[in-house]
């Protein structure tokens, strides 16, 4: 489930994405040529090309095929430079400096510049920017260029900054007296924009001088919106597209078993979560939120909800696959004894509060609630379930209601997930969690360069969301994919958001 105004991007992490659970045929050699139909379930006729307003995955996968940032996350989620061929901090990471690539062009001809990065990073930086990145970018005291290095101070120290910039919002665009033009889609990356209809297709050819030489195999691509999941289904099975997203738990036989069709299956930070408001009763004694966490029967929920394709949650945000996950803390799972205990030192013999959910926060939200509030009930807890409309639900219910459904897919790096959604104060800090020591370590972390410290700090972190904070994380859900025997990809492939890291335009091939 996507929402367009929650944008996702995840922790940078070590472990690689599960193509290898794919048939050996899918990792033969790259080949040039064919025409790529893939359907996907995101889009809006209010996208565009201003990378300001970028909001979906769609636009994200638009994106990475016409355009390159900075940096990039390779495959094996380590961090590779991409129009910087170099980047390096200081010895306190609050100066970066980034080589731009000499003989990189644009599709319009022009060849890069460190002006047009400058321009391209100044957009989202400017007064009155509604840019969604504009807090990152904000973190940038002066830009300034060194030759053919680019040169950005920070307020403050970061030592993550080089993820941050690669985020899709940072396309670099042809500029020209410090202004970009992004009115027709031009970038420097592997295709290029034949026409584009928002919220409903994008053509695309290959651009003939594309810098990257073992990148952009196919020669067209047919990028469709198709929102609705029986649509996306029924093209991947007759044949109509090469490749829709979006296959949920309920319908992944169906798709497996059509003739020429294969599922592409990949685990990563994608989360699912209840998230109680903890200043509002009767989530603010800890221990009414401990007993809700021992309430839950996590496996029950993976295997019911997610029909296996997932793993249980131990309430924070941090995946298995990441460097700075915490292995050694106590797994929540499902304990009526040790939640009635929680109630007791809470004063309460029994809870009743109202859950709220709708399949908007994600599919099989109500069922895994209700599935919540049967497990609940051995241990003296009465969850009455709301299901609300999906239409209006991030709107109305999400962080309006004490406590909800929801859903997260993660950011570049633990430090812009635990910013973004547990800091005190944050932006879409669901839970109105506030704790100083956590905030404490948090700014620390961001700018310690040592990794064994960076990771007991984050490690830190993790046992405080795990044992104070307000959100029930029961699931990791894996993405899955329908593929036609048609296409072919690597080895080894992005797990750091669906579908190759959404870069799947630029990395697959037609077998």
């Amino acid at each position: 489930m996507l929402r367009t105004n929650r944008r996702t991007f995840i922790q940078g992490a070590t472990a690689l994405g599960l193509a290898s659970t794919l048939p050996r045929a899918a990792f033969a050699q790259p080949t040039r040529g064919g025409r790529l139909r893939a359907a996907m379930g995101h889009g809006s006729t209010s996208d565009s090309f201003d990378p300001a307003l970028y909001s979906n995955f769609y636009m994200r996968a638009q994106t990475f095929a016409r355009n390159n940032m900075l940096t990039e996350i390779a495959p094996d989620q380590t961090l590779r430079g991409e129009l910087a061929e170099r980047f390096e901090a200081n010895a306190t990471a609050d100066v970066w400096r980034f080589k731009i690539r000499e003989g990189v062009e644009f599709h319009n001809g022009k060849t890069l510049t460190p002006e047009d990065v400058v321009a391209s990073i100044d957009y989202h930086r400017v007064d009155g920017s509604k840019s969604a990145v504009k807090s990152s970018a904000e973190s940038i005291a002066e830009i300034s260029i060194d030759g053919p290095w680019v040169v950005m101070t920070l307020h403050e120290p970061n030592a993550d900054f080089a993820y941050l910039i690669s985020d899709f919002h940072f396309s670099i665009f042809p500029s020209e007296n410090g202004k970009i033009d992004f009115s027709e889609g031009v970038g420097t990356g592997g295709y290029v924009v034949e026409s584009y209809e928002p919220g409903v297709r994008t053509e695309f050819k290959r651009f003939a001088n594309y810098w990257k030489p073992d990148s952009a195999y196919f020669d067209e691509i047919e990028l469709l919106t198709v929102a609705d999941k029986t649509a996306r289904i029924t093209a991947i099975a007759t044949g109509q597209v090469d490749i829709a997203d979006r296959i949920d738990a309920t319908t992944a036989s169906r798709v497996e078993s059509a003739s020429g069709v294969r599922l592409f299956r990949t685990s990563g930070p994608q989360h699912f979560s209840f998230a109680m408001n903890v200043t509002q009763d009767p989530f603010t004694d800890r221990n009414v939120r401990l007993a809700l966490k021992y309430a839950v029967n996590r496996e029950e929920m993976v295997e019911k909800i997610l029909g296996g394709y997932g793993s249980v949650g131990n309430d924070h945000p941090i995946p298995s696959s990441s460097p700075y996950f915490n292995a050694d803390l106590e797994q929540h799972s499902y304990d009526p004894d040790r939640a009635r205990f929680h109630m007791k030192e809470a004063g309460l013999d029994s809870i009743s509060t109202e859950l709220h959910a709708a399949d908007a926060a994600f599919t099989g939200a109500v069922d895994a609630a209700t599935l919540y509030s049967e497990s609940a009930r051995a241990a003296g807890i009465d969850i009455k379930v709301a299901r609300e409309p999906n239409d209006g639900y991030w709107k109305n219910i999400w962080r309006n209601k004490p406590w909800a459904a929801s859903f997260w897919s993660g950011r570049p790096t633990a430090d812009a997930m635990f910013s973004l959604t547990y800091a005190s104060g944050a932006p879409w800090n669901e839970t109105a969690w506030n704790n100083e020591r956590f905030d404490k370590i948090l700014i620390a972390a961001r700018g310690e360069l040592d990794e064994g410290k960076r990771r007991e700090m984050y490690h830190e972190m993790q046992k405080l969301v795990h044992d104070d904070g307000g959100a029930v994380v029961p699931m990791f859900a894996d993405y899955i994919v329908g593929l036609r025997d048609t296409v072919a990809t690597p080895e080894v492939t992005g797990n750091n958001l669906d579908l190759d890291g959404l870069r799947f335009l630029e990395r697959w091939w037609m077998a």
